[in-house]
């Protein structure tokens, strides 16, 4: 059966919407509190995960320049500790490699890859993501025909930039395009704020937050968004 011809661009959004996110950044997390155990010994010692993530969370309030660009938060917040602890600050390169290794050993919801590909034959596809993921170093490469992340747009979301820059490198009109996302507030409303149509993937089954207007059209999973894409 044919797919809808009145769309030519879909953006997804990425974590949570096409695999678990909390996962692999508590993975990637722990995997970096490893090294700088054996690397940084004073800073580990001082600093668990909860810790290192309330440091974030402060530069971000200290630096809202970056605080979109949550690679370069992650960095800044490690030279910043390895330099009150007396390290290299070549360290944080090398401590962001490693955490970027691992967070993007992600493991995509099972009916994801089929869909994509399937989608792929027919529209353009754009990953439009707040984190850090590189769908080309996911079980995922080569699925997508372009991918924008905050820290290239200059904005994260709810902030429309991402979904702006996403029809521009496509050539489509807002009209043209549609988002799939989890997130109601950080997808769906700055998708249809710019007047694409959003589709709210609702994995977890969650309500619908109360005064906020609804998504085009909800689905629990990427199958049933290719049902809808074939009415």
């Amino acid at each position: 059966m044919p797919l809808r011809a009145d769309i030519s661009l879909v953006t997804l959004d990425l974590d949570d919407t096409l695999w678990p996110c909390e996962p692999v950044i508590l993975a990637a997390e722990r995997e970096l509190h490893g090294w700088l155990q054996r690397c940084t010994p004073r800073l580990a010692q001082a600093h668990d995960i909860g810790s290192l993530r309330e440091h974030r969370r402060q530069l971000s309030q200290e630096r809202p320049e970056i605080a979109h660009d949550i690679t370069a938060l992650r960095e800044q917040s490690l030279l910043q500790l390895l330099e009150e602890f007396r390290y290299p600050g070549r360290l944080a390169t090398q401590a962001m490699d490693l955490f970027l290794e691992v967070r993007n050993r992600v493991r995509p919801y099972a009916e994801v890859p089929g869909v994509l590909r399937r989608l792929a034959d027919h529209y353009t596809l754009v990953a439009t993501t707040n984190g850090n993921a590189d769908v080309e170093r996911t079980p995922l490469r080569g699925l997508f025909h372009h991918a924008i992340n905050a820290a290239q747009a200059g904005a994260s979301k709810p902030a429309p930039d991402l979904f702006i820059k996403a029809l521009e490198w496509a050539g489509a009109e807002p009209g043209q395009a549609l988002h799939l996302g989890d997130d109601p507030r950080l997808d769906i409303a700055p998708a249809q704020g710019i007047g694409m149509r959003a589709i709210w993937v609702n994995r977890q089954q969650r309500d619908w937050p109360q005064g906020q207007p609804a998504a085009d059209y909800a689905v629990g999973n990427l199958g049933e968004f290719l049902g809808w894409l074939q009415v």
